[in-house]
């Protein structure tokens, strides 16, 4: 009895479609991208939806696949560049090792990489120029970004307080009293022709100074030893 044959193997998939498939995937992120750049540069209100689908290379039409509206596309970059980050910042503080003052140093220097000093940090500017028109955008921010950021930095100064090493007469001025030298600068950052010094006075100099100014005033200042007794001779 003669056996049927082989079927034959499938055919791999076209390199066109593979690199149809991949462009696919990433087009939510090219929409993302060319979403912030615009926000940044031109304002939440004055960003039309076809000026972000041209600079991401495709239609109005394929855009609005992925995001509905331009307040779903706004809300979703402030996702993806700073909302992300707060429960990654969460687990570093139950897991950083060293003391307070050093955390709150890192903390810093963390945010200016990971925002500071990415187009993400335009966004900040552009909520306090433009969150009396959006009111719906005001509540989402506050909910994704203030409020988060809030809670994270009241963590780091509950943490020293814990530890002996803060003193923290009252909480709510003291997170802002840390939060206020990021909105600076945020604001100093995409204020040039304001603020001239921005190439001398670095942000990483602003930062430690900053820092410091902090740590005098939060630090439980260290006893001084007893002095050794005299020996009478």
């Amino acid at each position: 009895m003669n056996s049927s044959p082989s079927p034959s193997p499938a055919p791999p998939p076209s390199t066109e479609a593979s690199k149809r498939e991949r462009r696919k995937e990433a087009r939510p992120g090219e929409l993302l991208d060319a979403a912030l750049e615009l926000f940044v540069e031109k304002g939440y209100a004055a960003t039309k939806v076809d000026e972000v689908a041209a600079r991401a290379g495709v239609s109005k039409g394929t855009l609005f696949l992925y995001f509905p509206s331009k307040e779903d596309l706004f809300k979703e970059v402030v996702r993806q560049n700073i909302g992300r980050h707060f429960p990654e910042w969460d687990l570093e503080i139950d897991q950083y090792p060293h003391s307070t003052a050093e955390l709150l140093r890192y903390a810093y220097q963390l945010w200016w990489e990971r925002i500071g000093a990415t187009p993400a940090s335009g966004i900040t500017k552009l909520m306090l120029g433009e969150s009396n028109n959006f009111p719906d955008i005001v509540a989402f921010y506050r909910n994704e970004v203030v409020e988060p950021g809030q809670r994270l930095i009241g963590r780091i100064l509950q943490r020293g307080v814990d530890r002996g090493e803060f003193r923290v007469p009252d909480m709510d001025c003291s997170i802002h009293v840390v939060l206020a030298p990021l909105i600076f600068m945020t604001m100093w950052k995409h204020s040039t022709a304001c603020m001239p010094d921005l190439e001398r006075l670095t942000p990483e100099r602003f930062i430690a100074a900053q820092v410091d100014n902090l740590l005098c005033g939060l630090c439980v200042p260290v006893a001084a030893p007893p002095a050794a007794p005299k020996i009478e001779g």
